[in-house]
């Protein structure tokens, strides 16, 4: 088991490889398709800073918070996936979710350091480890707005890593 703790640097994720089990503790994002496209317009325009966020190091949970808890959706999705290059780009090291993602996605990952971890859905255990949660930005998306959680041993597995995946 490897600890992970954030913000998460670039010598941690050299240390990961495909089917290492992790636990991350620390702040980390939450985002699925109705969002992560539009954190990825603030990238692109340079406004990334407007919402108070520092992407450098962070991980991305693919998830909506609701009070049933957290649990992952799927990565695959086209506005999930096709957003992972340009979040890894400005700094996210590991994106959660659950799914095999195509072999352009693990290799943009790859280019940028970052990696992929599933988290099998299992939304009681993942809502004990949360400690604290509070909504950044897109109020208006409800349980999908972007949410930054305060994690205590968050359990995951590496999926893809270094141009390698278990699918």
């Amino acid at each position: 088991m490897k600890i992970i703790q954030t913000p998460i640097t670039n010598n941690d994720i050299k240390e990961i490889r495909v089917g290492d089990m992790i636990t991350i503790s620390g702040y980390i994002y939450t985002g699925r398709d109705a969002v992560l496209p539009k954190v990825v317009r603030l990238i692109e325009d340079d406004n990334i800073k407007e919402i108070g966020i520092d992407l450098n190091g962070s991980v991305i949970f693919h998830t909506a918070v609701s009070k049933a808890g957290v649990g992952p959706t799927s990565s695959n999705k086209l506005d999930i996936e096709s957003s992972m290059p340009a979040l890894s780009k400005a700094g996210v090291k590991i994106h959660l979710g659950k799914g095999a993602l195509n072999k352009k996605t693990v290799e943009q990952l790859d280019n940028h350091n970052s990696i992929y971890a599933v988290i099998p859905p299992v939304t009681a255990l993942l809502q004990s480890k949360i400690i604290e949660q509070r909504v950044v930005a897109f109020d208006e998306e409800g349980m999908e707005a972007l949410h930054e959680l305060k994690v205590d041993a968050f359990p995951a597995i590496v999926a893809a890593a270094h141009g390698e995946t278990l699918y």
